[in-house]
């Protein structure tokens, strides 16, 4: 009986979602940058076997109570705004890599877009009326470029705690113009309780679950971490018939890596390239067989692959490390199967 309950769980979370693609995710987050991206850039992301890339404008806000967004401006860096997006996708869709248009907010001084919330109903309504627009840009340049997915918001608890109805407003008018695959991008703590998954495609989490709390966790000690969070993302996935994609994930090469991965600290200065590597195996590890596990968008990649990263670099970034090796071996193993 157990089995067959498996099986009905799989074939109905597989039914809901028949636009979705056959092959893992295997992508990557495409930083904005204040030039064109050429061919040479392309060239590594090509190397990386990667399938899919996410291009992320941005909006930006001064504080956590102010309603109204600056975007798409002669201001911003060149692939912030929608010029630089509609390069972007061009040149990625040139070279057969699909793309998800994943627009976010950038609050001044780095503050937490979770906590973004308004002290007035006008301010809400401001706020509201703004987003919309912000998004609609986005959502209308990904129908005309035909880009294979598209993001409708990334780690805005607060906004939808306190707005339900918008963000069902929000859905319907973008997919008044936007027909492909949609998601939204939830912080780890945060996706189990947004209450919209059934009206998207994937439940998208920014995927920064807490895994080990070692110096240079091991691989076995990754794999064991993921354990709880793994049951966890399983139980959701079948609850909302929607596979779990990571619309975020990744680990700095510093010590402790593991331990709260969503800290970008610049006083944070030791590299630790083995804690980064190790961390990456055991996610391949215990994740990428799971029929409800999409994959998901490494976080991130630069667009100057020769310029940024390297043996030196605690960041993000896998480029011109050790680990970038383990996911190139990964990604080329994925797209096989």
């Amino acid at each position: 009986m157990k089995l067959l309950f498996r099986l009905v769980c799989c074939f109905l979370l597989f039914q809901n979602c028949s636009s979705q693609p056959s092959k893992k995710i295997n992508g990557i987050s495409f930083v904005a940058s204040g030039e064109a991206t050429t061919q040479e850039h392309l060239d590594a992301v090509v190397n990386l076997h990667a399938n899919y890339a996410a291009v992320m404008p941005f909006g930006f806000i001064r504080d956590l109570e102010t309603p109204t967004l600056q975007y798409n401006t002669e201001r911003q860096w060149f692939g912030e705004r929608a010029e630089g997006v509609q390069q972007y996708v061009e040149m990625l869709h040139k070279n057969n890599i699909a793309v998800m248009i994943k627009p976010q907010i950038w609050i001044w001084r780095g503050e937490f877009t979770g906590y973004l919330k308004m002290n007035s109903e006008e301010n809400w309504k401001n706020l509201e009326e703004s987003y919309l627009d912000f998004i609609l840009i986005y959502a209308r340049l990904a129908a005309e470029m035909n880009t294979e997915m598209f993001c409708i918001g990334t780690e805005l608890e607060q906004f939808i705690i306190e707005r339900p109805k918008f963000w069902d407003h929000l859905i319907s008018e973008v997919k008044k113009v936007y027909k492909g695959i949609l998601t939204y991008a939830a912080n780890w703590d945060e996706y189990k309780r947004v209450p919209f998954w059934g009206q998207l495609d994937y439940i998208g989490v920014d995927a920064y679950f807490p895994i080990s709390e070692s110096k240079t966790p091991t691989v076995e000690e990754a794999k064991l971490g993921w354990q709880q969070w793994k049951a966890e993302m399983k139980e959701i996935s079948e609850a909302n018939k929607r596979p779990i994609l990571f619309t975020e994930y990744g680990y700095r090469s510093v010590n402790f890596a593991g331990k709260e991965p969503w800290l970008s600290s610049r006083e944070m200065i030791d590299v630790n390239l083995e804690a980064q590597t190790n961390l990456t195996k055991g996610l391949f590890d215990v994740l990428y067989d799971e029929p409800w596990f999409a994959g998901g968008f490494i976080w991130k990649w630069f667009i100057d692959h020769s310029k940024v990263g390297g043996e030196l670099d605690s960041q993000f970034t896998p480029q011109n490390k050790p680990v970038e090796k383990i996911i190139k071996q990964h990604f080329s193993r994925s797209n096989d199967k």
